[in-house]
């Protein structure tokens, strides 16, 4: 046998995983074929996809960490029936329930952020979408916000007009969550109030007003490997800046209560470090949060999570706790990553 008949040694995992993250630093979009590979990726092989990731995650992001403090502005009283949210119409999960917080209030939530270092501060109101009032309401907080404490606003008031993206715009938002959820094939499985397109046309609405994007996805709704690559190529298209990445907390009185994960109950530790990793991959450009349901799903693997993502909520969620502020402290200082902070902060 010659030199030129000697078969060619296949590939190892760490090469596989190293060419993806090679083909997403050269801004590469990957097929849902590779996207649903990484989501398939063997347990022996989740440290070297891992590695791959971080590589994408350093070059993009160095050892950087973004914090977010997130205000429930206004809680339940919702008239979708969104089968994950604690605050829809059909849910009888028991939480507090009550209009858009006074001006005081939102502001003590904006001081809280500053202390705990975070450099975006969220406010969520429950709604198909905002209210004169409660648009008006944004529109002069906002501004004292930014003058008291130097933060970047992110709201998240539910589907948006073109006139309305404009107003916040002009109010001082930086950007507006609104997430997918999931794909488009699996939406209607998961709410039948208001469509997928109807929270694309937000999305391009707040695009379009000259807003940064934050829209994401929940994981462990029943969908398919195929609905979470869908998902993550998607955002990609969107070009959204920041991608918050939750794990299904099936809360008490809703539809998903006690549902278990895409695909079985395999929502383990293992294969939310594999979503994450899908995510930068795909989106390499983009801030991914690890969100809600971190602490139950990713337990004592959270830190590992950030080699993958590069930002996190600190504090609680919506309506559901989150784990102390100084653990997330702490696992970030062991990890030697660096918290950003606003100009303001420093």
């Amino acid at each position: 046998m010659t030199a030129l008949d000697t078969p060619t040694a296949p590939p190892t995992a760490a090469n596989r995983w190293q060419a993806l993250a090679e083909q997403s630093l050269r801004n590469e979009p990957l097929s849902q074929a590779q996207a649903m590979e990484v989501l398939a990726c063997p347990d022996d092989e989740l440290l070297l996809l891992l590695d791959a990731a971080y590589r994408v995650r350093r070059e993009h992001f160095g050892r950087r960490v973004q914090l977010y403090f997130l205000m429930n502005a206004k809680s339940g009283l919702c008239p979708e029936d969104c089968g994950y949210c604690s605050q829809s119409k059909i849910s009888d999960a028991e939480i507090p329930k009550y209009n858009l917080l006074n001006k005081e209030k939102l502001l003590d939530g904006a001081r809280l952020a500053a202390e705990r270092e975070a450099s975006t501060y969220c406010i969520v109101i429950s709604a198909r979408g905002p209210s004169e009032r409660e648009v008006r309401a944004v529109e002069e907080i906002v501004p004292e916000i930014k003058r008291r404490h130097g933060l970047k606003v992110c709201a998240c008031l539910g589907l948006l007009s073109d006139a309305q993206a404009e107003r916040l715009k002009a109010a001082g938002v930086d950007r507006v969550n609104h997430n997918l959820n999931t794909s488009e094939s699996h939406y209607e499985k998961i709410c039948t109030t208001h469509t997928y397109k109807d929270r694309v046309d937000t999305l391009r609405s707040v695009r379009t007003a000259g807003m940064e994007v934050c829209s994401g996805g929940i994981i462990g709704m029943g969908e398919r490997p195929e609905d979470v690559a869908d998902m993550a190529i998607e955002l990609r298209g969107l070009e959204a800046e920041s991608i918050p990445v939750n794990f299904l907390n099936p809360i008490d009185g809703t539809p998903l209560e006690g549902a278990a994960a895409s695909g079985g109950e395999d929502l383990n530790p293992r294969k939310c470090l594999k979503v994450l990793a899908m995510f930068r991959l795909v989106c390499p450009r983009s801030e991914i949060r690890i969100a809600g349901g971190r602490e139950i799903h990713l337990r004592s693997l959270q830190a590992m999570g950030l080699y993958a993502a590069n930002s996190l909520f600190v504090g609680d969620y919506l309506t559901t706790e989150g784990q102390p502020a100084e653990s997330d402290y702490q696992m970030l200082e062991d990890l030697g990553f660096e918290v950003v902070i606003s100009e303001a902060q420093a």
